[in-house]
């Protein structure tokens, strides 16, 4: 199985540096289990809006995209708040 990379946009690094260090682990460990295969565990959004993809970290959202071989991380963000427009 092919490796991916993970690139993280400007926009997601700022939302990993609002978060507390123990939600910081757990986003840092999702986001290594995405370059292995990352559809496992994905779910495809059913508007494009935000992203393509999101897997769910506990109440926690990382909303990507893939382009070939990268997974572009583009948002993380609390599932109560990562949704809304504005």
């Amino acid at each position: 199985m092919s490796r991916f990379d993970v690139v993280i946009t400007r926009r997601a690094e700022r939302d990993i540096a609002r978060l507390d260090n123990e939600v910081r682990t757990r986003i840092h460990r999702a986001l290594l289990e995405l370059t292995e295969d990352p559809l496992r565990h994905a779910r495809r959004l059913s508007s494009t809006d935000l992203g393509q993809y999101r897997v769910r970290v506990g109440d926690w959202r990382v909303i990507f995209d893939l382009e070939r071989s990268d997974v572009v991380v583009l948002r993380i963000g609390h599932r109560r708040e990562i949704y809304r427009r504005g």
